[in-house]
């Protein structure tokens, strides 16, 4: 047995300069998967953009280049570039040190989205290369780097000058690190989305668009001078509008308000919020000051009018904000978020700015135009009828039977009541799910078998979603309840699971299934998303057996191809139509074991696309969906 090796002075280790973001790239962009590489982009973009917020740029150009690299150009003042007191170009400092910006005082910067020096350090950090033009003072200023280290001699401490130019502005190309990223091709559906909101945010600016991978060059320009009342407009284009699209700003303690939103007849409620044109997916302080004062106002109307009397308990938050689409940007000189991923805003001033210019403004509106109160007031009216039917059935439905979660006849339960370490398996038939209930370990994995598809839930009434045995047991299992739109009793505290994983067949039907259960867990019980608790699980889709040397699982076809090509003897070749078709021991070992199995995280990185992908899946229209599955067959593999 080998000896341990001692705990001492020798163990303690510093990573010197970028060698902290390559050890630990999670920490600073969220993930390695096709969301954490799209941020590459996005951290680079924000910064041409906080150029453009101090009044110094009017365009952006973002290229996906052919050789995988990305190159964000702007018009801005271009990075100082002149002697720092440490001794270096400030540009060197930039691109190679963590915590090194210009956006730690509100001198250079008012407002700014990149808030913590870390963002070009990171994206240099993560990059097989970084290559950089800087135009300032008359002057073209180079810079290059090999992951994260500069490979570009400086001359008296600063930058070689490679040229003059009258014009002013930053470029920067990199190219993802490949032993970084699990997959290194830029998501362009998803670029383009995020460059197309940030038009809509800043409607001065103007964002050009250039996708030279594809055979046919992709071009667009994205400027909208509307801002986010055409924002809120395109998020609607598909509903019937109840409402015009009411839009109000103003200022307040230095923080400035700007809010779009109108009603369409949806039973569902969509709001975004941004602070200094990030997107906050998890929402916070901004979004809390807006749903408070807005309910605050809508009720006090409502009594006035006399639509709710004495003994009437006023509208809920949920109830007022039924079928409404709003957009909330904030501008704040010095916000913190939660993480460097910035998904959520917690500066309690923002609430107090947004619910004062919410208060103010909305008065203003609604005492102008009583005929669109009224309509506001009628779908509260509309939505507190619905709710409490909702209770009564839910009440009916859901606590006269209870349920015991260890002998209900679905859910096999794990022996553990340690949430942290449990995981629960929801399994596509009975066959499946005999098999990972022998397979499983017993202590921490619990297993739900589901019989076939479940309900569409974008497609059913509330009556019938809560009527349906499959999605009953699976919220008496989760032990959470219900998002907002449900009653209002989600607790994602009281999840009795970490991992809530789907393990389906891996073919089209499975995938079905996969489709229908993250629509109920999106629409319903969105936080388990969020927060990171949902999986579907891997399982191969074949095993290749040699007739010398070991057995190997393949995933998927290009799996099956790549094994072809470097195998030089004969093999036989298993296909698993289905889980059932595994004995315990193999879907142990592929699909179970924490230790050899595959995992996707299921993420959403865009609320407002995430809405739209799976309304078009899941909804009526059948030739969108053939569309998108078209257009995205290219990109079925990548992580979700």
């Amino acid at each position: 047995m080998a000896k341990k090796k001692s705990y001492d002075e020798s163990s303690i280790h510093v990573l010197e300069g970028l060698d902290a973001v390559r050890m630990r790239p999670g920490m600073y962009i969220g993930s390695t998967s096709t969301k954490g590489l799209n941020h590459l982009i996005y951290e680079i973009v924000d910064n041409s953009v906080d150029e453009h917020l101090a009044g110094d740029c009017d365009t952006i150009h973002v290229s996906l280049n052919l050789d995988g690299s990305c190159t964000v150009e702007d018009d801005g003042r271009g990075i100082p570039v002149g002697m720092h007191a440490k001794g270096v170009s400030a540009a060197r400092l930039v691109f190679s040190t963590l915590h090194a910006g210009g956006k730690f005082d509100n001198e250079a910067y008012k407002t700014s989205g990149g808030l913590h020096g870390v963002g070009s350090s990171v994206v240099n950090a993560l990059s097989s290369y970084m290559d950089i033009e800087i135009r300032r003072d008359g002057e073209i200023h180079h810079d290059h780097y090999a992951m994260g280290k500069p490979t570009e001699k400086l001359v008296n401490g600063l930058l070689p000058v490679i040229g003059k130019t009258k014009e002013t502005g930053t470029k920067i190309t990199f190219l993802p690190d490949p032993q970084i990223f699990e997959k290194t091709r830029f998501s362009e559906k998803d670029v383009k989305s995020r460059l197309h909101e940030t038009a809509y945010l800043n409607p001065r600016l103007t964002i050009i668009y250039d996708d030279l991978r594809q055979e046919t060059a992709e071009h667009l320009v994205f400027h909208e001078k509307e801002g986010i009342r055409g924002f809120v407009r395109e998020l609607n284009k598909k509903a019937e509008g109840l409402t015009d699209v009411i839009y109000y700003k103003g200022e307040f303690e230095g923080i400035q308000v700007e809010a779009a939103f109108q009603y369409v007849n949806e039973f569902h409620e969509n709001i975004l919020g941004f602070c200094n044109n990030i997107y906050n997916a998890e929402g916070g302080e901004h979004i809390t000051g807006f749903k408070t004062q807005f309910t605050t106002v809508i009720n006090s109307y409502a009594r006035e009018l006399g639509i709710l009397k004495d003994k009437d308990a006023n509208f809920t938050g949920t109830d007022v904000r039924n079928g409404m689409t709003a957009v909330i940007s904030i501008k704040h000189p010095d916000p913190r978020f939660e993480g460097q991923t910035k998904t959520k805003l917690d500066n309690k001033d923002a609430s107090k700015a947004t619910a004062k210019v919410t208060g103010d403004e909305i008065v203003l509106y609604f005492d102008r135009n009583l005929e669109t109160l009224k309509t506001v007031i009628s779908c509260a009216e509309k939505a507190a009828k619905i709710r409490r039917t909702e209770e009564r059935t839910k009440t009916n439905l859901l606590t006269k039977q209870k349920f015991s979660f260890d002998q209900n006849g679905k859910l096999a339960n794990c022996e553990s009541r340690d949430a942290s370490k449990c995981e629960i398996f929801i399994v596509e038939g009975d066959s499946a799910g005999g098999s990972a209930k022998m397979a499983r370990n017993r202590l921490y994995q619990a297993i739900m078998p589901i019989r076939g598809k479940i309900l569409n839930v974008e497609k059913a009434s509330i009556d019938k979603v809560l009527a349906n045995a499959e999605i009953k047991t699976m919220i008496n299992a989760f032990g959470c309840g219900f998002s907002e739109g449900f009653g209002n009793d989600f607790d994602i505290k009281k999840l009795r699971y970490d991992k809530i994983i789907v393990m389906t067949d891996a073919d089209v039907d499975g995938a079905h299934i996969d489709t229908l259960l993250l629509t109920l867990f999106y629409r319903f019980m969105p936080e388990l998303i969020y927060e990171g608790h949902v999986y579907l699980a891997m399982p191969p889709l074949y095993k290749a057996m040699p007739a010398k040397g070991e057995e190997e699982y393949l995933y998927d076809d290009a799996a099956l191809e790549k094994y072809r090509k470097r195998q030089t003897g004969s093999f036989t070749l298993q296909r698993y139509k289905g889980l059932g078709e595994m004995d315990a021991a193999q879907l142990y070992e592929t699909t179970m074991n924490p230790k050899t199995r595959r995992l996707r995280r299921v993420g959403i990185e865009d609320g407002r696309m995430a809405s739209d992908v799976t309304e078009m899946l899941m909804g009526n229209e059948v030739g969108p969906r053939r569309d998108f599955i078209y257009e995205n067959a290219n990109d079925a593999d990548l992580d979700v």
